[in-house]
């Protein structure tokens, strides 16, 4: 058998991509893509891919590449999740709640080519390249243009469409070949997509995936979940994040339909559940807690389930039972943009549905194991490397080994070695856990969140997910304030929910809060400092950013002493 060896017919480089044709074929009549009235099959997508594939390589796009998009969830985002990359090229999804600034340098460190900038975000994309340095060459602009826009363009779309040297998305389509052979992968390694961090930290970084990587982490994903064959898929998701968990190819692996959404709230997500029959969709935990009434959500029992997988963030227990209660079926992964996806999800077994409500939410609250075609997840000591004990209090660091790992980080060596070539073969994540006895993965805090308060250290998940029980708050975020005593002790960023915060004001203050922690935790986890806000800063995928609540945190000073004390 030594002699067998890899050939053309047994080596052709997996990739995603082959999703869409097999759906032209299988799925072609079906329903693909439904955006307001506008409904478009499996045999229109593919042939709009393939034309809009083509029409970029007429422009002179191709291997290497990159290709950035700026845009919500509709369908050009969706279709340019194939065609960029049946170009040849890599594609770049970039944040929509960036400011300008930011994404002038991530355009600059991407080196891309071509941006396609949906109508809304022109005036941002147009400031943004204007901002490059005169030596530095400019991305061509495209255009994704709406019927359903504000009637009057603004002056930069005017410009911009008066520029004769500039194209539309749909001009770009309408020119193509459908009979275009897109540009295959020359190997598994070959990049397909590079994207930049979400922002929960100030410096994102570039990540780049493979083609293996990804249709490995699609596969996975539909698996696990499981996802059936033509769900109706609701995009609450932001498709720029992870490129949507890799649903984007999972709905054509599966002929589902993808319901696109430039913006959403609570009634906007219950009236498409109704209207369209939804059957699945993905959010992070803002996400559930918007739909249970935390955030205006409707509290009506759902007519028929809809599965939601969640993620980003460790979900409280407190949202999840109210969530379900919904007739939601609530999933939970884990996963990064350096992984593409969730390669950890809460498998759940039939024994734990005759546990009370409160005891299966808390432990669905838990990351959980590994999907079926990831390789290992551990928690080590980050210093030996060596695995912590499984007692599900012993803290340590996630690593992670498995194919939708990504490649590096682009141009920053450095970086890649620092997560990646450390001991054990591990990609090390950054990320606080505890390993259960049962070998289930729970997610403490980002190791750069630990409180490290008279020696103790404080988890600030523990605390955020105690104070999401009282009947007040909205939203809790848990950081380090600076202390003389004590080196450093919790500070609560709160929000309360709608319409509480009159009649709830006398009861949610500050010494309530903290006396309603010191019942439920040790005392020296209880917040010394509570911070009311009307709302927390979010990324555009619902985490809180944290770092920007410790440098506010920071700039309060030490506590006052008499505030320090256990």
């Amino acid at each position: 058998m030594d002699e067998l060896k890899p050939s053309a017919p047994n080596s052709s480089p997996l990739t995603p991509l082959g999703f869409l044709d097999r759906a032209a074929t299988v799925y072609g009549d079906c329903p693909s893509i439904v955006y307001g009235d506008r409904v478009y099959t499996w045999s229109e997508t593919h042939s709009r891919c393939l034309r809009l594939a083509s029409a970029l390589a007429t422009e002179g796009i191709s291997r290497g590449h990159v290709v950035s998009v700026v845009a919500p969830n509709v369908p050009a985002m969706y279709e340019l999740h194939f065609a960029v990359p049946m170009s040849g090229a890599i594609l770049n999804c970039i944040n929509t709640r960036l400011d300008s600034r930011t994404i002038s340098l991530l355009l600059r460190h991407a080196e891309s080519k071509l941006v396609f900038v949906d109508w809304q975000f022109q005036s941002l994309v147009v400031e943004a390249v204007s901002l490059f340095p005169p030596t530095h060459s400019r991305p061509r602009l495209v255009l994704i243009t709406d019927d359903y826009r504000q009637e009057k363009a603004s002056g930069d779309e005017q410009q911009m469409e008066s520029n004769k040297e500039l194209s539309t998305y749909e001009s770009m389509v309408e020119r193509g070949d459908p009979g275009f052979r897109w540009v295959r992968p020359e190997s598994d390694w070959s990049p397909m997509v590079l994207n930049y961090t979400s922002g929960t930290t100030s410096s994102p970084k570039g990540v780049v995936h493979c083609h293996r990587g990804l249709f490995m982490v699609t596969v996975e994903s539909l698996l696990d979940w499981p996802v059936p064959k033509q769900p109706v898929y609701l995009w609450t998701l932001p498709m720029f994040h992870a490129n949507g968990w890799s649903f984007p190819w999972g709905m054509a692996a599966v002929g589902g339909t993808n319901i696109c959404l430039r913006k959403f709230d609570a009634s906007t997500i219950f009236s498409h559940i109704e209207r369209n029959g939804v059957t699945h969709m993905c959010g992070a935990p803002v996400v559930l807690n918007m739909l249970s009434g935390g955030g205006g959500g409707n509290k009506t029992k759902l007519k028929a389930p809809v599965h939601i997988m969640t993620a980003g963030a460790p979900p409280p227990a407190a949202v999840l039972h109210r969530t379900e209660s919904l007739g939601f079926v609530v999933s939970h992964g884990y996963g990064l943009t350096e992984t593409a996806g969730l390669v950890v999800s809460c498998a759940w077994k039939p024994q734990w549905n005759r546990l009370p409500a409160d005891e299966r939410a808390r432990l669905k609250s838990r990351q959980g194991v590994r999907t079926a075609g990831f390789t290992e997840v551990e928690v080590v000591d980050p210093k030996s490397g060596v695995p912590v004990n499984h007692d599900g209090s012993t803290l340590g660091e996630i690593v992670l080994r498995g194919a939708s790992v990504m490649l590096g980080y682009l141009k920053d060596p450095t970086g890649t070695a620092k997560c990646m070539d450390r001991t054990g073969g591990w990609f090390y994540t950054g990320d606080v856990g505890v390993m259960h006895r049962d070998g289930y993965l729970e997610i403490k805090d980002r190791s750069k969140d630990v409180i490290i308060s008279g020696g103790e250290n404080l988890s600030s998940v523990e605390v955020e997910s105690i104070l999401y029980t009282h009947p007040a708050v909205n939203e809790a975020a848990v950081v380090a304030r600076p202390d003389e005593y004590w080196g450093e002790t919790p500070c609560a960023f709160l929000s309360l929910k709608v319409g509480e915060v009159a009649t709830n004001q006398k009861r949610a203050t500050e010494t309530e809060i903290m006396e309603f922690c010191r019942a439920r935790m040790p005392h020296y986890m209880v917040p010394k400092t509570v911070v009311f806000r009307d709302e927390l800063p979010k990324t555009s995928t619902g985490k809180i950013q944290k770092y920007l609540l410790r440098e506010e945190a920071t700039s309060m000073g030490p506590a006052p002493l008499k505030k320090s004390r256990m």
